[in-house]
């Protein structure tokens, strides 16, 4: 193994990592922005506010993609298993 592999194969991981979660994130961050202004706008204080409509969004980003992220982890796994087995002793 060289340095330059280690390299592209952590740098591979970080952006499959990313590209996997960032849709989760960013609708959890927009919808708990929302509720905020909301929460700010109603004066309502309470904490738990937030847990329902974020969890409703994160699972209707899994239910649509899903599928998508799945396939990209196992072509990402399917590489790394291909490159590993090129791989001189």
């Amino acid at each position: 193994m060289t340095e330059a592999f280690i390299l592209n194969l952590a740098q591979s991981a970080l952006t499959m990592a990313l590209l996997l979660a960032g849709p989760i994130l960013v609708a959890s961050l927009v919808i708990g922005s929302l509720v905020s202004l909301f929460q700010a706008a109603t004066q309502i204080n309470e904490a738990t506010l937030t847990f329902v409509p974020k969890i409703a969004a994160v699972g209707v980003i899994i239910l649509f993609l899903g599928s998508w992220m799945a396939q990209q982890m196992l072509a990402f796994t399917a590489n790394l298993f291909i490159s590993l087995g090129s791989l001189p002793r």
